[in-house]
Formats: C-alpha cells, sequence, structure tokens
C-alpha cells in the first residue's frame, strides 16, 4: 500500500503542489512529437502546456534555458535537449520570466529577481547579487557578448533609465534616461554599444555615455530587431503605416547611417537570424497564415516549417540554434505558452556553433 501510495505522489504533476520546489531538482522529460498538419514535417513540444514556459537562450552545448510555473511559480530550468530532462536552476522570490540570459560561456545565467540582478551558476546552482536596482524594478536585461556587462533597464513611475552594470563589480553606469519608455536593450557584438528602444524609436548608447541617438531607420512602425553576427548592422521589422502592405526584413548600418531592404515577408511579427545571417526564420502575424517560416536572404525566398497557431503571434519569437540546424519557438496552441523545436538540417547548411 506504502508503494502504491508513492507512485500516486510521484504521478502528480509539480504544480499541483502550488509551491516552488527545491532548485536542483530534475523534472522528466515532456518532449512530444508530432507531423505538422500544415507541412507534415516533424515538429517537438518540449514542455509540457499545462504550465507555462518562455524560452531565453539555447546553448551550443546540448541545452536550453527558460522560464517555467510547473512548480507553481516562474523559475529558471535547463532542458537538456538529448534527454528532455529538466533541471530548475534558481529559486527566486520573484523572478522575471523574460529577463533570464544565458553567459556566452554557457556556464551562468543572470536574471531579475525583484529589484535584485542576479547571476547563477548553472553546475554549483550557487547565486549571486549583482546589482540591486535604485529607482524601482528592472524592466528589461541584455548581456554582453563577452559577459562583462548587462544593460538593465529601470522604471519609476513614468521615469525611465538604461544602466551598464559590470557583472563582476557590481558598479552601474547610466547610459540613458527619460519620460518616454525604453526596454530591449541589445549590447552589440565586439563594439562598446547598446541598442534600445525608446518611445516609438530605435536608439544606440555608447558605454561611455558620450554618445546616445535616435537610428533613421524607415518610416512607419518598428517590430523586433536584432544584431548581425559581428555587430557591423541592425536587422529589423518594418511595418509601413498601410496594413495591406507587407512587413519588411530591412538592415540598418550605424556606422554608415544607412539603410536597406533584406526582403519583404508575410507579415513577419518576429524574427531570428542563423548563426552567418544568410537564413532568416519568422512568426507570421497573418490569421489565415499562422505560420513559422524561412526566409533566404539571397533569393528572398519564403519557405514554410509548420504552423505556430499562437493566440498572439509575437509570443513565437523564433530563433536558430547556434548551429543553424534547429528552429526554436513558443506558442500556446495546446495550452499554455510551451517552447516547440523543429529540425532544419535538410533545409539550412549548419554553421560554426556562436
Amino acid at each position: 500500500m506504502a508503494l502504491s501510495r508513492r507512485w500516486f505522489l510521484w504521478s502528480l504533476p509539480a504544480a499541483c503542489f502550488g509551491q516552488s520546489g527545491a532548485k536542483g531538482r530534475v523534472l522528466p522529460s515532456a518532449f512530444k512529437r508530432y507531423a505538422d498538419p500544415a507541412t507534415e514535417l516533424a515538429v517537438v513540444r518540449l514542455t509540457d502546456p499545462s504550465s507555462t514556459s518562455i524560452l531565453s537562450s539555447v546553448s551550443r552545448h546540448g541545452f536550453l534555458v527558460c522560464a517555467s510555473d510547473v512548480s507553481g511559480r516562474f523559475e529558471a530550468y535547463r532542458i537538456d535537449l538529448r534527454s528532455g530532462q529538466q533541471k530548475q536552476l534558481t529559486e527566486a522570490a520573484d523572478l522575471d520570466p523574460h529577463s533570464v540570459q544565458l553567459l556566452a560561456d554557457g556556464r551562468g545565467i543572470v536574471y531579475l529577481d525583484g529589484a535584485s540582478l542576479m547571476t547563477a551558476n548553472l553546475a554549483s546552482l550557487k547565486v549571486r547579487e549583482i546589482y540591486k536596482t535604485t529607482d524601482g524594478f528592472g524592466r528589461g536585461v541584455g548581456v554582453s557578448e563577452d559577459g562583462l556587462f548587462a544593460a538593465v533597464v529601470e522604471r519609476k513611475g513614468p521615469h525611465h533609465r538604461l544602466r551598464l552594470v559590470n557583472i563582476a563589480k557590481g558598479t552601474a553606469e547610466t547610459l540613458a534616461e527619460g519620460e518616454e519608455e525604453i526596454s530591449g536593450p541589445n549590447p552589440r557584438p565586439k563594439r562598446a554599444s547598446v541598442l534600445y528602444r525608446r518611445g516609438e524609436g530605435l536608439w544606440l548608447a555608447n558605454y561611455n555615455g558620450k554618445q546616445n541617438y535616435r537610428l533613421r531607420v524607415a518610416e512607419g512602425g518598428i517590430g523586433p530587431a536584432l544584431w548581425s553576427p559581428e555587430g557591423r548592422s541592425i536587422f529589423y521589422l518594418s511595418y509601413p503605416e498601410d496594413p495591406h502592405k507587407l512587413h519588411a526584413l530591412r538592415e540598418f548600418v550605424p556606422d554608415a547611417n544607412e539603410d536597406s531592404a533584406v526582403a519583404n515577408t508575410s507579415q513577419f511579427v518576429g524574427i531570428g537570424r542563423n548563426a552567418d545571417a544568410s537564413v532568416f526564420v519568422g512568426a507570421s502575424g497573418s490569421k489565415a497564415s499562422p505560420y513559422v517560416l524561412l526566409l533566404v536572404r539571397a533569393v528572398k525566398r519564403e519557405l514554410t516549417l509548420c504552423e505556430h497557431r499562437a493566440s498572439d503571434p509575437a509570443m513565437v519569437a523564433p530563433v536558430f540554434a547556434p548551429n543553424s540546424q534547429h528552429v526554436y519557438f513558443g506558442s500556446d496552441r495546446h495550452g499554455k505558452p510551451a517552447i516547440y523545436s523543429i529540425a532544419v538540417e535538410k533545409l539550412v547548411e549548419e554553421t560554426e556553433a556562436e
């Protein structure tokens, strides 16, 4: 009878216990494979849609990092992409699920726990407070390619400011501030500057605070933006004022102040790039065609991978694996937001892992 009771308790989903488990606990694989209804390509759902999971980063070492409320509140998890096992990395009081960032060496993460910017070692699970926001809770985190700095947005009432935090020292400098909303800090690869959103525009601020200016990108709305691999240019989605026109993928070169079209898209609202920016992956916002698609830059042609069927296409946020052989994305098509993957090794050449 005792054995039967133990089996019953282990079979219950973690969320039934209503509180966070201890960091370091390991949950079994939730992987589920299915054929996509539109393309018949194999898609793997990596997390259980009975709880919410938000993808953070995919490592070149065979795992991904995400935030999930499977325990009853949001914590950071490491998911092994071979076994599917999920390891809880944090035991936070108030983790911001959108703040979790994997450090470039793959050995640690940075995240916001309430007003504190924290780091956790993935092997030892030791945590350290790097910095405590002084004007209010953080509202966004971006980590530099070398792992030395974190850009954090702070907000107090209508006032926003962008802070650059030295991860080793815990010191911080203000790069920008004002009454307009500031969000999406994204440190520039191989350069000492940070791309960020301010009001309706894209801005670039140098680490030394001497330059901080709005980028002269195309007119219209601005969707997601990301750096090219070497940090030379910015790829971004441009939304024309006429809703009947196509969303365009464009490229802006800050050092030359040049903006050019890459390709029109099937109404992309999310983009990712492979390691050499020769292929992009997008999430269509079209209700009639809710797809994840590849866009080959050289020929400006798209290829449908699978349906996403997300209630809000912005949550799809597709990204490539570092070696360009898989695409990962989010969707709530089967319940709560979950993480999915699809292999693209027959469609995209393998690249050296970033």
